[in-house]
């Protein structure tokens, strides 16, 4: 059967499930649920122009990839995608169908720069190489046993420090938006991004259908947030971090580990088996952090660029 290209369908339960069925064989270091598929496509801002692509042979759903362009970054014309085919469906040419789809969509809309990640394996790298991208930075999936492995011992927080959840800042997450985007804009990336809209935060973070309030735990020190790590979970036995930051006034004193390290003992606490998370390979100090919880590099990716025209 021939394979076809088009847009998911947001109002369709099974293309939701069949995308994030092909996630979660692909990438299984990541969360991937029907709900958390349709979010971005849903809530993502419009200068995003967020998309989702399938790839579909004889009404199966065998790739998938969900592109946009980077609207909060200073230089104009970024766009990013990442291209996840079933390993079982390879080689018959879905890969190629979806980046091609990916780079005239993104040519469109006035991209000049594409960045694509592929899982580190010979195969991928070649894919990409191939068809003229060329390898950037990577980053690493690692993975803890929760419920085999023994996390270090909880602790009480210093004297200042209080020790809260996300659910606490319901009525007014804000500062949590703050500290998010400062902790953001330091993080190792080939895109620059300057975001400072609270609403589009809200949307596309705050109310994350992976996002677990109840494990977001945040260090708060005189009575604003210092340091926290936000958890996701896929409301079975899976638990990732979507991210863990400090505030530049408060780092270098161990905020960040603290929050994590309660965070992992309440998921653990919860019934969930199994930690995710993931660093840039040149993020050094986030993965010595990590390395002191347990985790272990399970899987690493590259990031490729090409620039089109």
């Amino acid at each position: 059967m021939a394979i076809t290209v088009r847009d998911l369908r947001p109002d369709s339960r099974a293309d939701a499930e069949g995308f994030s069925h092909v996630r979660r064989l692909t990438v299984p270091f990541m969360l991937s649920t029907p709900e958390s598929v349709l979010h971005p496509l849903r809530h993502s801002h419009p200068d995003a122009h967020f998309g989702q692509l399938v790839a579909e042979e004889d009404g199966e759903i065998i790739g998938v990839v969900q592109l946009g362009l980077a609207h909060d970054s200073p230089e104009p014309g970024q766009g990013s995608a990442s291209v996840y085919v079933r390993a079982d469906r390879s080689r018959r040419g879905a890969g190629s169908l979806l980046l091609r789809a990916v780079e005239e969509r993104l040519a469109s809309l006035g991209a000049h720069k594409v960045y694509v990640w592929v899982m580190d394996a010979p195969d991928n790298r070649a894919f990409a190489e191939r068809r003229g991208y060329r390898a950037s930075r990577s980053a690493y999936f690692l993975r803890l046993d929760l419920a085999g492995g023994a996390l270090p011992p909880l602790q009480d927080p210093p004297p200042g420090v209080e020790l809260r959840t996300g659910a606490d800042f319901a009525d007014d997450p804000r500062p949590l938006f703050l500290l998010d985007t400062e902790a953001s804009s330091d993080e190792p990336s080939d895109i620059h991004t300057e975001s400072a809209d609270y609403g589009a935060w809200l949307e596309a973070t705050w109310r994350h259908p992976l996002l677990d309030p109840a494990l977001t735990t945040v260090a708060v020190v005189d009575g604003s947030p210092a340091a926290f790590t936000a958890a996701y979970t896929d409301g079975a036995r899976r638990y990732s971090t979507a991210m863990t930051g400090t505030a530049r006034a408060h780092r270098g004193r161990g905020l960040a580990k603290l929050a994590k390290n309660t965070s992992l003992h309440r998921a653990r606490a919860a019934g969930y088996t199994e930690a995710f998370t993931g660093n840039d390979t040149g993020n050094g100090p986030m993965i010595a952090i990590n390395e002191w919880f347990g985790y272990e590099v399970c899987a690493t990716e590259v990031r490729y660029v090409r620039e089109l025209g």
